[in-house]
């Protein structure tokens, strides 16, 4: 089993819960729509009595002592989530690729081929055998250090970012066979 999300991002806060709840309101319980900072799991968190979240905003959802989130309902699919949480997905997704560079440049760097036939970089959206090649043999002149010096050396590639960040939702809509980068 992989390991817990430690911190969540929310993506939206519903005080009065979801609208298709059929209790009335004064039964139904505040909750959160967030996605995991590390993997990229959607989450539903029900927050503690008398706490109001922003979206946007980072918590503790890990196995200690939480301040602001009283349990996790559990896992939901991006189909679950509000129209307010699906549009601050992208946007949130992308903050986290562009925050965490290092890690995605060393998953460029790392990249080896899955089967004799597949490469892991091919199962990036619009990377195809043309760009895998020049990929490969720019690579062997020196590791990538930056996403700009990615640019910068592979010249035909779709930007770097935006690949991971589409490939991360292409996962989250269940469209992928093999998991890069969620859980």
């Amino acid at each position: 089993m992989t390991d817990k999300e430690e911190y969540a991002v929310i993506l939206d806060y519903l005080p009065n819960g979801l609208s298709s709840d059929n209790r009335p309101v004064h039964r139904r319980s505040s909750l959160a729509q967030a996605m995991g900072q590390s993997k990229f799991t959607l989450l539903e968190l029900v927050p503690k009595p008398e706490v109001f979240l922003q979206p946007n905003e980072v918590v503790y959802i890990g196995e200690g002592k939480r301040d602001k989130i009283h349990h996790i309902n559990g896992r939901i699919g991006i189909d679950q989530l509000t129209n307010t949480a699906r549009g601050e997905l992208q946007f949130l997704i992308a903050e986290a690729v562009k925050k965490e560079e290092k890690k995605y440049i060393e998953w460029y760097n790392k990249a080896q081929p899955l089967s004799i036939r597949l490469h892991k970089l091919e199962l990036l959206p619009g990377f195809g055998k043309k760009h895998l090649m020049e990929f490969l043999n720019i690579r062997e002149d020196g590791e990538f250090t930056t996403f700009e010096d990615l640019r910068k050396r592979v010249k035909l590639m779709p930007d770097p970012e935006k690949l991971i960040v589409r490939r991360i939702l292409s996962e989250l809509e269940g469209k992928e066979k093999h998991r890069l980068f969620t859980d």
